[in-house]
């Protein structure tokens, strides 16, 4: 199958693509390498440098590629920042997600994977999160992408796209090839290992006031590399479950301070802390239940250990301590 991987040289995408090429697949990134690293792209992938909002990249690639389906995760996606410059997410995140889907009908494309997230939720009134939760975002991010999933349904319904949603919880970790390079670094893990790789910074805390166990807020980590092989269980049985929302996550939560505990057995040190006040947008508990996923797609994680996470994430880190730039 031909697959085009919107975002594929960022994170998430890049795993996928990896999986993805392991199983035989072409495929075709495009990415404006505002988050992601070229260098990331494994071959044989094809690399195209440019943005979903661009009509006329979109042509190019559908006219030439012969794409069979999509694999959609160009986003912004750092929860501040979309607290203060909403416009951008709503364009890139709304606008663009459009401009995708538009190009795949007037090419006759109708398989899309949807990489959403548990934003969408916002604050949850009960834990674990099912997919049929009161969706409240509480910061754009999560509210461009809830748009989007219903952008995502009305296209299924008119047009016949055949669509799946993903809700990602936390994804952390890395491959033996693959890892998390963000400029700026915002997620958990990789904030929290660089600190031990550096030894001459402190690791910060925002917020110890929350209703939890220790006054940290509390996440669900889930492998990249299971979000990678949910992607491919989706493409596989787009057809039949189409129009079908999942989540994915652990099922289990661990609270900040927890997470620097594993860390720290992991690294063989002490990780210096600093505490510092809650950020805008941060809901206190996010637990996933993915048992729709577990039931109707087969996915069953991995990786599903904390430890087995954070060393993936460390050993990576250990061999790339700047990133894909070396």
């Amino acid at each position: 199958m031909n697959v085009l991987v919107t975002g594929g040289a960022g994170y998430i995408g890049s795993i996928v693509t990896e999986h993805l090429l392991k199983q035989g697949h072409n495929v075709t990134v495009l990415d404006n390498l505002q988050q992601g690293h070229q260098e990331a792209v494994l071959s044989p992938a094809e690399f195209i440098s440019g943005d979903i909002c661009d009509a006329k990249t979109l042509e190019r690639i559908f006219r030439y590629s012969r794409i069979d389906a999509v694999m959609h995760m160009a986003a912004d996606t750092l929860v501040g920042y979309s607290m203060t410059d909403p416009k951008r997410y709503f364009h890139n995140n709304l606008v663009g997600g459009i401009s995708l889907l538009n190009a795949m009908l007037e090419h006759g494309v109708n398989k899309i994977i949807f990489s959403s997230t548990a934003a969408v939720y916002g604050e949850p009134q009960n834990t674990p999160i099912e997919e049929d939760h009161p969706k409240a975002p509480i910061n754009s991010y999560g509210q461009s992408k809830l748009m989007f999933e219903t952008v995502l349904d009305w296209y299924r319904r008119a047009y016949g796209i055949e669509c799946i949603s993903f809700r990602y919880f936390c994804a952390a970790g890395a491959t033996k090839l693959l890892g998390e390079d963000h400029c700026p670094e915002t997620h958990l893990i990789p904030n929290i290992l660089k600190v031990a790789l550096n030894k001459d910074n402190t690791f910060s805390v925002f917020g110890t006031d929350y209703p939890t166990k220790d006054g940290s807020c509390i996440r669900d980590f889930i492998h990249v590399a299971d979000v990678a092989q949910a992607h491919l269980l989706a493409l596989e049985k787009a057809d039949s479950l189409s129009g079908n929302v999942y989540n994915l996550g652990n099922g289990e939560g661990y609270s900040v301070l927890e997470v620097i505990k594993v860390a720290e057995k992991i690294v063989g040190e002490n990780i210096p802390v600093k505490f510092s006040p809650r950020r805008p947008g941060d809901p206190v508990t996010l637990i996933a239940s993915s048992k729709r996923a577990t039931k109707e797609l087969g996915w069953k994680p991995e990786f599903p250990e904390l430890g087995s996470i954070v060393e993936s994430a460390w050993r990576w880190l250990q061999a790339h301590p700047h990133g894909y730039k070396q």
